[in-house]
């Protein structure tokens, strides 16, 4: 591995790439923080595949492409004269000092729980009226659920015992079976929402993240069904000439894979 002064040096090579390419490069000049927005979403998600692929060549490559984001961001500032990367280090840095008094201050915790309500706490001393602040409006909502959950719990808003939340789940469900016998759109959709929010809960108390989890079934899924396609083919006929029956012969062989 490479030493701290080697890790130093990489950063500012980093750092006087990016001036020469916001000086030079006629598409690195033009970009603004807006227009990086959505690229770096774009990053962030290729990051997140490449880590539950468990790819780390391609981690490595996709962390680069966000720090460079970082550093594109800190060179716009900087242009702005609002602030640059050392302030946007600065900053993480007296943050993570004062949200860990554990370490850096006379706080004594006794586990990880402990780290996370004191986190949430400090939160509110900063000047935040809620817990739910720090959660992105814009975050998916499955992801801003499973957020909900974790800032309301560090507060102690909180189920004690996994049975209490499966109990949840079952009533949740109850109560949609009885809306979709009801014939009820619109209730249908708020108690279908009801259960989704209590299984991602109940996730929680599972230690499961309900993101990666259903990624996971999602790129299952697109390789069993890849499989089935490609036998498909290997017949000379289109999925939709061909039965439910004829499919799953070839979805179960997908699944021994």
């Amino acid at each position: 591995m490479n030493t701290r002064q080697q890790q130093i040096q990489a950063f500012e090579r980093l750092l006087d790439i990016m001036d020469d390419l916001r000086e030079k490069c006629p598409w690195d000049k033009k970009q603004t923080l807006e227009s990086l927005r959505h690229l770096t979403i774009e990053e962030t998600y290729e990051l997140g595949d490449a880590i539950l692929d468990n790819d780390l060549p391609e981690i490595k490559k996709e962390l680069g492409d966000l720090l460079l984001h970082i550093v594109f961001y800190a060179k716009i500032g900087a242009e702005k004269k609002a602030f640059d990367i050392a302030d946007v280090a600065n900053s993480i840095c007296d943050k993570l000092i004062d949200r860990h008094p554990h370490i850096y201050g006379d706080v004594v915790v006794e586990n990880e729980e402990q780290v996370k309500q004191n986190w949430e706490k400090l939160k509110l001393k900063e000047g935040r009226t809620s817990v739910l602040e720090g959660v992105p409006k814009s975050l998916p909502a499955l992801v801003k659920a499973s957020r909900i959950q974790d800032k309301v719990k560090g507060v102690g808003f909180d189920w004690e015992e996994s049975h209490q939340v499966w109990e949840k789940v079952q009533e949740e469900i109850a109560e949609l079976q009885i809306e979709i016998a009801a014939n009820n759109p619109d209730k249908i959709e708020a108690e279908f929402g009801d259960v989704l929010f209590s299984m991602i809960n109940y996730a929680r108390f599972l230690k499961v993240n309900p993101e990666d989890a259903l990624e996971r079934t999602n790129k299952k899924f697109i390789k069993r069904f890849m499989y089935l396609e490609s036998k498909a083919a290997d017949l000379g006929k289109s999925l939709s000439e061909m039965t439910l029956a004829e499919m799953d012969v070839f979805w179960e062989e997908a699944k021994k894979m």
